[in-house]
């Protein structure tokens, strides 16, 4: 196939599948290659190395996946019902990647942070600006449903993270469970680290 232009996507996109269903260490470069239907030359033409692949696979993910967090998180909804279509949407990617494949692929960079963190010190750093960034997301959130009197925590930041964490952790349960199920308790749990007591009127009987 040589240099062409669809070459360096077609090797993401083989790359990213091969990382989600199998992780990053077990894949080498040869295999990748053979997946995405180009030859080892054009591997190299585009990419320096592996890791430097396994980065762009990376961004690429969070320029998809943060451009949906920003449609959910800003649309014209109260803060709470924004956040509680953030967990329906996550649930829903997740139902859909079990139905393609049979298997919970999980989260991306959750399975990377399992593997990587302590090996790939670029690696590490990248997936830690995304959770930071999403966690800076839901903090807006939350701060502005403290201002409308809908939630009680005190520290905005520690509570988003806090739903940062509990969502990546249901989503690794319904990968380790192979069960979407798993991931029900969200919002349940959102509430309770907001401290919310009483929905709003508008999402009672949501």
């Amino acid at each position: 196939m040589g240099r062409t232009s669809d070459a360096r996507e077609k090797i993401i996109t083989a790359a990213q599948t091969l990382i989600e269903q199998r992780g990053y260490s077990a894949l080498g470069v040869a295999e990748i290659c053979k997946a995405a239907g180009v030859p080892k030359g054009s591997f190299y033409y585009f990419f320096e190395s592996k890791e430097a692949l396994a980065l762009t696979v990376v961004d690429e993910h969070w320029t998809a996946q943060r451009r949906e967090w920003t449609r959910i998180l800003g649309a014209d909804a109260a803060p709470l019902e924004r956040l509680r279509r953030l967990f329906e949407a996550t649930e829903e990617i997740q139902h859909a990647g079990q139905q393609s494949c049979g298997t919970v692929s999980g989260c991306m960079f959750g399975n990377l942070t399992l593997e990587m963190s302590n090996q790939t010190e670029s690696i590490r750093g990248r997936l830690q600006e995304i959770f930071d960034t999403q966690v800076g997301m839901i903090d807006e959130v939350v701060t502005e449903a403290r201002e409308r009197g809908e939630v009680t925590v005190a520290d905005t930041h520690a509570a988003a993270a806090s739903i940062v964490a509990q969502l990546e952790g249901q989503v690794l349960f319904a990968k380790l469970y192979n069960d979407t199920g798993r991931l029900s308790p969200l919002w349940t749990n959102c509430l309770a680290i907001l401290g919310v007591t009483a929905l709003p009127e508008a999402m009672a009987g949501a």
